[in-house]
């Protein structure tokens, strides 16, 4: 018999320990409301909007984008929320596209993945006098770095800027196939690129290190690269397989 009590003080004890079925679901709720505050891609948070971010691409269609001087184009698609160019043959009419507005001092955001072996680009403050938008806007490189079939420069690597300014080599990047994270800040002749939370690159345009660095390099002869205080932000078609989504724009 004591034995017997002893069992069942023990087992009073560990039920009113438990928590009721109510206080579960109620802790579930928690949990489901804390999830929802986050946004989801393609999305703003509150603190976003607040703090001046405009969504560039609604992960739905293209409004806000067009291709560079209106050429015929059906390399480009919305899929999965995401802006893909499609691979080598699956598009006869290839051209870049660019946002419908243009900035000068600003901070872009966006996720960015590219197929392996595939090469594509951000260009800023781009326009349209010339044939092709990186004779003007400086490019934030967009490869896989490592997969490429040509050799690449230090210059020509993922989140440097394209044949200016190189990126380390221990950046932290994602793989072919993944997501990165990229911003742009550009606030007068101040540019840095970031790549998955590190800066990763920082110049001055027309500073004595940046004319030398362009008469070294392919922009030595174009005469409208980075004169421009404002242009397009223009993702580059450049026969690959690459996506873009999360692009959201601040005004500085």
């Amino acid at each position: 018999m004591r034995k017997l009590g002893v069992f069942l003080f023990a087992a009073l004890f560990v039920s009113a320990c438990q928590p009721s079925k109510s206080e579960n679901e109620s802790q579930g709720d928690t949990t489901t409301t804390t999830a929802s505050t986050e946004a989801s891609p393609n999305q703003l948070t509150d603190r976003e909007k607040a703090d001046g971010w405009k969504l560039l691409f609604n992960g739905q269609n293209m409004d806000g984008w067009r291709t560079y001087q209106n050429k015929e184009n059906d390399s480009w698609e919305v899929t999965d929320g995401a802006l893909h160019c499609k691979p080598e043959g699956e598009a006869e009419q290839r051209a870049d596209i660019l946002t419908v507005d243009q900035y000068g001092d600003f901070e872009l955001a966006f996720d960015w993945k590219i197929a392996p072996t595939d090469n594509s680009g951000v260009i800023y403050r781009a326009t349209e006098e010339f044939e092709q938008p990186y004779l003007s806007g400086p490019e934030y490189q967009v490869i896989d770095d490592k997969g490429y079939p040509d050799k690449l420069s230090p210059t020509q690597t993922s989140g440097s800027n394209y044949d200016m300014h190189a990126a380390p080599d221990n950046k932290p990047i994602n793989p072919p196939g993944e997501w990165n994270t990229a911003r742009i800040i550009a606030k007068g002749n101040h540019v840095e690129h970031w790549l998955n939370g590190t800066k990763v690159v920082e110049y001055e345009i027309n500073s004595a290190d940046w004319k030398k660095l362009k008469d070294g390099s392919k922009w030595k002869d174009a005469k409208g690269y980075g004169a421009s205080s404002k242009g397009h932000i223009d993702l580059q078609d450049h026969g690959g397989e690459v996506w873009y989504r999360n692009i959201r724009v601040k005004t500085l």
